[in-house]
């Protein structure tokens, strides 16, 4: 664990003194606004799973297919 040195300890102090004192935003967000921004996340996080399933599952469905070519037709059902 790296040691803190004078000037990251006043900086992470100074940051939680910001923090501590922050005002809250008097803001509204609609029920609209609202469902779309988790659907708007929801959807991103769908779509990055996908994009991880995709990078993995086609790149390993080749590799099983070219396992089974190797093997020959009678080792690739072995249960008929």
């Amino acid at each position: 664990m790296p040691k803190l040195t004078i000037p990251s300890a006043a900086r992470v102090a100074a940051i939680l003194l910001l923090a501590a004192t922050a005002v809250p935003a008097q803001a509204y967000m609609g029920a609209g606004a609202g469902l779309s921004a988790i659907g708007s996340i929801l959807s991103f996080i769908g779509v990055v799973l996908l994009m991880v399933l995709g990078f993995v599952w086609y790149p390993a469905k080749r590799m099983l297919k070219k396992m089974r070519a190797k093997n020959g037709p009678e080792q690739a059902n072995p249960g008929e």
